[in-house]
């Protein structure tokens, strides 16, 4: 694990760190994570930096896409993964604000 971490730069680091915090259930834009990290015009290296996320089960890149809303790439793929992973997350964000209410 150790040879992943130091293979990532420290500008990597503070993308992947930022995208961590994207709520189960939501998405945020590429221009979001750039503006929120001070490199406003820095998006087609956030997208190379979560490319190499080595970490994929615990900061979730996927919840990153394109301004305009569509999905833009995943893992160097388009479309069906990242779709199905965004459209799984929605159900389970819901089914658990559904379970706070119940429970007051």
């Amino acid at each position: 694990m150790k040879n992943k971490q130091k293979k990532l730069s420290k500008f990597q680091w503070k993308v992947l760190a930022r995208v961590a915090t994207i709520p189960l259930g939501e998405t945020r834009s590429y221009q979001w994570v750039a503006e929120e990290i001070k490199s406003p015009k820095a998006m087609r290296v956030i997208g190379q930096a979560l490319r190499r996320n080595p970490y994929p089960l615990l900061i979730p890149c996927h919840r990153v896409i394109r301004k305009d809303g569509s999905l833009g790439g995943y893992a160097g793929r388009y479309g069906k993964r990242k779709a199905q992973l965004l459209a799984a997350e929605r159900e389970i964000a819901a089914e658990i604000i559904k379970i706070k209410k119940d429970l007051g």
